[in-house]
């Protein structure tokens, strides 16, 4: 029988893993299933702007794993099994489950509601194609001078409130901050937020916890209402309650807990990556939920699934978090380095040539996943006989 891998969600994490385990890896030996619920590729770091009114085209999933041998499963997952090796899922086809020898768990993760009374009912979000499209349709439902308040001062937060400003000058826009805005910012770097948020005439609401959110205003913890026809809650991310109720351990963000080589330290035949992994970056810190995370756990876990399963010995891939590229806009951006410890340097560019890479970035990412039959080997690996599916010697 083949070695049957299965991987969970086709974002940035789990799209680009798939397509590299169909690159090196023998399909003579490897069936590759890819469960993903929508059909496209969802490019997640632009959805702010969709959600602003720009014109955005997704791809195909079956056409970025088209002459891969990669199936591909439309259907959302309703459960793991790691006892028995099997995801429960459902879809167009109705309920089913797929078994597995290797998982690979990539769903990502979804808006925070940190439970304040009122977001999941009156509250948008920019972590979904679907919530993005919901959001862009109530924009464009407001009228001149309507409120629109973003809440969340990290980089979603910005890179909305300031899309939003300069797509619609028209509206009184916002954002809550629970602290000083850009206070985890070099000086310079700074003060160029500052600025941009003044020349797009963005109100910002300092220090400031919003702990109920209603039709027309949202409510802070000092009693003050603050208009909003439109909230946006950008305060944080969450990972689906499917890792913790199949019994892999997980930390208490409910990300899985992971060893070096991003497998699950309770179970050897899962791997997790991106947002739902719990990773220790080589600072020994948690990696941030992110892009960045998304890449270089990705690229650890394939590299140590392929070397398990062939023999080989399992690769180092750096896990580090190098800096922060926030978008101010279409013609705008910071690119903020930081050091080991996740401290501002106080070197960062700005303006135009910062929103040039942004932009180089983004069509970077969106190509590697487009194209993951790129450089694919004339003869790819073969399994060994015996593959370390239990994680008996396998390198940590």
């Amino acid at each position: 029988m083949k070695h049957r891998i299965v991987v969970l969600g086709a974002g940035y994490a789990g799209a680009f893993a798939a397509g590299n385990l169909a690159r090196r890896l023998s399909p003579a030996d490897v069936e590759i299933t890819v469960v993903n619920a929508v059909p496209e590729f969802v490019e997640r770091m632009r959805l702010h702007q969709l959600a602003s009114g720009q014109d955005l085209a997704f791809r195909k999933l079956a056409d970025v794993f088209a002459g891969t041998g990669v199936r591909l499963r439309l259907a959302r997952v309703t459960g793991v099994d790691p006892g028995r090796g099997t995801v429960a899922v459902t879809g167009g086809d109705g309920d089913g489950e797929l078994a597995y020898d290797t998982l690979l768990y990539a769903l990502g993760s979804s808006v925070a509601h940190h439970g304040v009374p009122g977001v999941a009912e009156h509250a948008f979000d920019v972590t979904s194609r679907s919530s993005a499209l919901r959001l862009r349709e109530r924009l464009a439902g407001l009228g001149a001078g309507g409120s629109v308040l973003i809440v969340g001062e990290g980089l979603t937060g910005i890179e909305t409130v300031t899309e939003v400003a300069e797509a619609r000058p028209d509206l009184s826009v916002a954002l809550a901050a629970r602290g000083e805005l850009g206070a985890w910012l070099s000086p310079k770097a700074g003060r160029h937020l500052r600025s941009a948020f003044d020349r797009l005439g963005v109100t910002v609401h300092g220090h400031t916890d919003i702990e109920a959110v209603e039709p027309r205003w949202a409510i802070a913890a000092d009693g003050r209402p603050i208009p909003a026809e439109v909230t946006v809650w950008t305060a944080g991310f969450a990972v689906h309650p499917i890792a913790a109720a199949s019994g892999l351990e997980v930390a208490g963000t409910g990300q899985i807990v992971v060893d070096r080589t991003m497998r699950s330290v309770s179970h050897p035949d899962v791997y997790a990556i991106g947002d739902s992994a719990y990773a220790i970056g080589d600072n020994g810190r948690p990696l941030p939920m992110s892009c960045a995370s998304a890449g270089c756990t990705g690229k650890q876990a394939t590299g140590a699934i392929i070397a398990r399963l062939t023999g080989g010995e399992v690769p180092t891939v750096a896990l580090t978090y190098v800096g922060n590229h926030i978008s101010l806009g279409r013609r705008d951006a910071i690119f903020q380095m930081v050091d080991g410890q996740v401290r501002p340097k106080s070197w960062y560019l700005g303006g135009r040539p910062a929103a040039r890479l942004k932009s180089g970035v983004l069509r970077g990412a969106g190509l590697g996943i487009a194209h993951p039959t790129f450089g694919m080997p004339k003869r790819r690996r073969r399994l060994a006989n015996e593959p370390d599916r239990a994680g008996a010697g396998a390198a940590a």
